[in-house]
């Protein structure tokens, strides 16, 4: 009797684990595929990978921790407000922070050899560390928690299986973004420029389109992915520091290449995956090397299946 009441006992835990970590892993996926999507439509449109995103991510984050402690000098206390204001300030401020990388680092080297863009690209992002290290100094920054509580779906004996309204919050913005996005890039004259951009820029250019204001706006709307994914972070952790967005960064690339860098979709798809990795990991093996399972992803998918799981490969054009 004992031993069957203790096989029910522990296949309920192994269960209730199971579904919160799927939980933890879909949050921190979605937050990863946000990030990953900059990365996508960038290399989608000038073919090269922006690898100062990961640090526009970062940026954002200090900037929400910024905001946030301002509006409660103020003495504003209605959390819905401070969330949408903090909102607003932060995609403002990042997406002229996207509009910069792109005009320093990438327009003047557009003609260049492949590999100049990324030298320049790469010291930007130790130009935004160094610079938020400088201002903002090197220890973590704390914020009080801003979205608090939950409700439990599942209760097992010595287990509960809880969701927080912080998650809540990131699998819904992420899934109407998404949405908007998908929307954009689909179905508006935008989205129709940005893939004319992408098949042949200079063509493009003959039919009267402006192709740096919209390579411009692409990173732009690249830099307001990553700015909503940094205030959902430090809603969500409450701690940021000026190293978050190197980590991060080549977690969401790697989520990129994983779902096809180009692909929508396949960046969130990548991202998803990457976080459910991570937590499962985390939980049935050994959380100090998550970062070795992720990384052990990107070099079996750079080996087996460059392309991605939803990418097409390239076609040489000649």
């Amino acid at each position: 009797m004992n031993v069957v009441k203790n096989k029910k006992w522990e296949s309920g835990k192994c269960m209730a684990l199971a579904l919160q970590q799927l939980i933890n892993g879909l949050t921190l996926g979605a937050v990863y595929g946000l990030i990953a999507i900059g990365y996508t439509m960038v290399y989608g449109i000038i073919g090269m990978i922006n690898f100062a995103h990961g640090d526009i991510y970062m940026v954002s984050a200090f900037i929400a921790v910024s905001a946030f402690t301002l509006l409660a000098s103020l003495g504003i206390t209605s959390v819905p407000l401070a969330l949408l204001t903090v909102l607003l300030l932060s995609v403002l401020f990042t997406s002229v922070y996207g509009w910069a990388v792109e005009r320093t680092a990438y327009r003047p080297l557009r003609g260049s050899t492949r590999l100049a863009p990324l030298i320049s690209a790469i010291g930007m992002s130790i130009f935004l560390q160094n610079m938020v290290q400088l201002t903002q100094g090197a220890r973590v920054k704390p914020i009080p928690p801003v979205v608090v509580g939950g409700f439990d779906l599942y209760a097992s004996e010595g287990f509960t299986v809880h969701l927080a309204y912080s998650q809540l919050l990131i699998v819904i913005v992420t899934v109407a973004l998404m949405a908007a996005f998908s929307y954009v890039i689909g179905k508006t004259s935008f989205g129709r420029q940005q893939r004319a951009c992408e098949q042949d820029p200079t063509m493009t250019a003959l039919l009267g389109i402006n192709v740096d204001r919209t390579i411009s706006l692409t990173f732009m709307l690249g830099a307001t992915l990553a700015a909503v994914a940094g205030v959902l972070v430090t809603v969500y952790y409450g701690v940021v520091d000026f190293y978050i967005g190197f980590v991060a960064g080549i977690k969401a690339f790697t989520a990129a290449v994983l779902g096809g860098i180009g692909s929508m979709p396949g960046a969130m798809l990548g991202g998803l995956l990457i976080g459910l990795v991570e937590a499962f990991w985390a939980a049935y093996l050994s959380p100090e090397y998550k970062d070795v399972a992720t990384f052990s992803i990107l070099i079996l998918v750079l080996m087996f299946r460059p392309s991605g799981l939803l990418g097409r490969p390239e076609v040489e054009k000649v």
